[in-house]
């Protein structure tokens, strides 16, 4: 099974930006315990600020990944782009968010990829990458 992780604007600071939000273990260091959790899954992990290029690595792992879990971080609230790669694409993503986007500001109450992902996984903090992973080795 091969899952790509495809992380959006900012999430390059985890574990610097915000750590009462988001935590003190930078994304990398997560990388590696999920690596361990899951060694018969062949794991791929990419981040960017740009969004483009998250498009182009959706369309990249959209047609040879078994999954895509997906944080598009903000992103996920402004981007019609991600939303259209999302649906254009054969690999099915699931959303990730590390914080509860219900108890944040109102704007991030709004998701225009959700419709097209077929799951959403918030506010569970890093463990929601596990899951999403569990949720495509149980399906």
């Amino acid at each position: 099974m091969k899952i790509a992780i495809i992380n959006g604007p900012n999430l390059n600071l985890l574990g610097k930006r915000e750590p009462e939000v988001y935590g003190s273990q930078t994304f990398e260091q997560y990388f590696e315990t999920l690596q361990a959790a899951f060694p018969e899954v062949e794991l791929t992990y990419f981040q960017s600020n740009v969004e483009g290029e998250i498009v182009n690595h959706l369309h990249a792992a959209g047609f040879s990944h078994d999954g895509i879990l997906l944080n598009a971080g903000a992103y996920t609230h402004t981007s019609v782009a991600i939303r259209d790669a999302i649906a254009g694409i054969k690999t099915p993503v699931v959303e990730i968010h590390i914080s509860n986007i219900y108890a944040r500001e109102e704007f991030r109450h709004t998701s225009l990829t959700a419709a097209k992902a077929v799951g959403v996984i918030c506010g569970l903090g890093m463990k929601g990458y596990a899951l999403g992973v569990r949720f495509f080795l149980d399906k």
